[in-house]
This record gives structure tokens, sequence and C-alpha cells, in this order.
């Protein structure tokens, strides 16, 4: 395909939710546009094509519109799955990390957002998700067996993001599983490729291919 005829992605660069679904794209080695969301100025087209607004969205070439960052994973491995990411998903770990993790996760990162004087209770909730994460990966090197799967690239943003709330605290935590797993994933190639900068986009922005 050429620019003008690729799927279109609206992205924000360090949304968890759109580095998942960067990663599966980038997998699966679709080509398509990026157009880089600044969240604050949502561009019109955008907010034309999605209600909810949030990113990532994807537009098929077919015109269908995606809004759910698993949604467009498996739409991606759909079309090409050349390392497998699609087999043994384990669905109820991506649950309990959309869920009960993220919302604790949330409620740690941003506590002033829910009224809160600091996040350590939920720090610690959140705690829990990963040490049952860190027994799995104690036992073999990914959340999905012996390679990477779709399981731990859509776990692994939101682990990264709490590692970052605060790295010292997180360093001193026994998580010796959880720490070998993530330094990998964050020291990948593919890790590096869908963490590159691009501007803000706009109706006057040089299309952009990606990967």
């Amino acid at each position: 395909m050429t620019l003008g005829t690729l799927p279109i992605l609206y992205s924000f660069r360090r949304c968890p939710y759109a580095m998942r679904a960067r990663m599966a794209l980038a997998v699966s080695g679709l080509a398509l546009e990026l157009r880089e969301v600044v969240l604050r100025d949502k561009p019109p087209e955008l907010l034309a094509i999605s209600p909810k607004a949030t990113v990532p969205v994807l537009v098929t070439c077919d015109g269908e519109v995606l809004d759910e960052s698993l949604d467009i994973m498996h739409w991606a491995l759909a079309q090409n799955d050349p390392q497998n990411w699609h087999s043994d998903i384990d669905g109820d770990l991506i649950s309990a990390n959309d869920g009960p993790f993220k919302q604790a996760l949330d409620r740690y990162k941003y506590p002033h957002r829910y009224g809160l004087p600091d996040g350590e209770t939920f720090r610690g909730e959140a705690l829990v998700h990963l040490q049952r994460l860190n027994q799995i990966l104690l036992d073999k090197p990914y959340l999905g067996g012996g390679s990477v799967n779709l399981t731990d690239i859509a776990i692994f943003p939101f682990v990264r993001q709490f590692a970052e709330t605060d790295r010292l605290w997180f360093e001193g935590q026994p998580l010796s599983g959880i720490k070998k797993w993530l330094d990998g994933l964050e020291n990948s190639t593919l890790f590096e490729t869908i963490m590159q900068r691009y501007p803000q986009w706009n109706t006057s922005s040089p299309q952009i291919c990606f990967p």
C-alpha cells in the first residue's frame, strides 16, 4: 500500500493502551498511517469518528473504526501473526490487569484526581496483582509461556507505568521475575521502535508511515 490508502492509527506515545496496540501492529508487519494526538488538543477528525475521544483509534481501509486497544491488537494479529502471539492467551490475567490493577494504578499514580491524600493504599492493592504475575514469571520467562504473546504485551505497558511511578521503591520490592521480564521488554527492539517520537498531527502534517 501507499500512503493515503493505509489504515489510520490515532495514537499518543505515552498512553499504555496505545503502546500495546502499536506493539501488536508493529509485530504484525502491517503498514499504516500514524497520527500522533495531544490529549489536551484532540483533532476534530478523531472526535468525529470516536465519541469516546480516547486513544488508540484505528480506522481500517474499509472504514471500520476500532476504538478499543485489545480489539486493535486482535485485528492486527488476525491480519498477520508471524510470532504466534495469538496462542495460549490468558484472558483472566488481561481482565485483572485492565480492571482491578488499572483502577489501583490510577489511584496510586494520580491520587489527587480521586481526592486522596496519597496513593499508598492503592499501591499495596496493585502490588498484590504484581506478586501474582511474579510467581508466574519465576517459573517461565513470559506470562504466555516460553515466548512473548499477546498476554505479555497487553499487560506490559501498565506494569511499566506502575514501576515508573516510584522506580526506587519498585526496585526495592522482591519481584525478581517481574523485573527481569520488564527489563527484557523495555529494552527490546520492538519497544524501541514503537516509542519513536512524532510531532502532533493536524490536517497539514505530512503523512507518517508506521512502523
